[in-house]
């Protein structure tokens, strides 16, 4: 018995529109393509199993026992083939990623450079901005996912918590401050603070206004970047304010950071999908070991 798929696809077809001519259209063939390959399903079956004898097409008894059969059949392949495909999307395939720029600095090329050695095939594209633009892009398709700190987003987007850090105070390791194990802000904001602009400083200042006794959070400096901000720093200029993460940075520039306390000012950074575009399983790999990297860290303060 030589029963091919093509000859199972059309039965199946067939039997749902009860129409050739339909049934044809849904397959991309010709009438006559399609009762070619009835009539070869029967002959290789040996049986009747549809009715021509009335306008409307229909099954014959051995044809209505036989098509649940074949349509759970041919379910279970595409099925299967679907596996398979996403199991090929899963090694081959492209992950755009947006973060903000201080992030994408220091966590992510290590985060990037670790998933490489693990999936060689699948290509992560480091989209980084400012992080107001980070959910514009995901919000656009631009990209597959983003990271950011926590903010108001549209109906449409999924927040995940990826983690939840407390603000630290970079300095110099000459900086009289750096002899304390913690610093409070009063302390701090004694200090020319140089500041990123924007929504960063502006939350911040209203985290700090009902907490702090003696001093304000009015920055000597406001900077696009925090690379920026600690170049200012390295260069006596002030200190700074960041979360832990951006350790890396802080020895790169030879600075030390101590943790902030009076009050303890925490910030949580989300990884943001769109509801309506599931992750491809590339992207569901990536996130997964974004997720289990930061587990994995101790982004404590940084001491000489």
């Amino acid at each position: 018995m030589n029963v091919t798929l093509r000859q199972l696809r059309a039965f199946v077809a067939l039997a749902q529109t009860s129409s050739f001519t339909v049934a044809a259209n849904q397959l991309h063939m010709t009438q006559s393509a399609l009762s070619g390959l009835i009539k070869e399903l029967e002959q290789a079956l040996g049986v009747q199993v549809v009715n021509r004898s009335t306008r409307k097409v229909g099954l014959s008894e051995v044809g209505r026992e036989f098509y649940p059969l074949v349509a759970r059949l041919l379910q279970d392949l595409d099925g299967a083939l679907d596996t398979i495909a996403d199991l090929k999307a899963f090694k081959h395939g492209i992950v755009r990623v947006a973060a903000p720029q201080l992030m994408s600095a220091s966590v992510f090329p290590q985060v990037i450079a670790g998933f490489r050695q693990r999936y060689p095939d699948i290509e992560i594209r480091l989209l980084d901005c400012m992080v107001e633009h980070v959910l514009p892009r995901v919000h656009s398709g631009e990209a597959d996912f983003g990271v950011g700190p926590e903010r108001e987003s549209a109906a449409d987007i999924e927040a995940q918590t990826l983690f939840e850090s407390p603000f630290v105070v970079v300095l110099r390791p000459d900086h009289p401050l750096a002899q304390q194990e913690c610093v409070t802000w009063d302390d701090a904001l004694r200090y020319p603070v140089i500041a990123l602009k924007g929504e960063f400083t502006h939350r911040l200042r209203v985290d700090l206004h009902a907490s702090l006794h003696d001093e304000a959070l009015n920055p000597a400096n406001e900077v696009g970047f925090m690379t920026t901000a600690f170049a200012m720093v390295s260069a006596g200029l002030g200190v700074t304010t960041c979360l832990p993460y951006a350790k890396g940075l802080i020895d790169l520039h030879q600075l030390q950071s101590r943790p902030l306390t009076d009050p303890v000012v925490r910030r949580k950074f989300l990884l943001f999908t769109r509801k309506d575009r599931p992750l491809s399983p590339a992207a569901q790999c990536f996130s997964a070991y974004l997720l289990d990297y930061v587990a994995r860290q101790d982004w404590g303060p940084t001491r000489a």
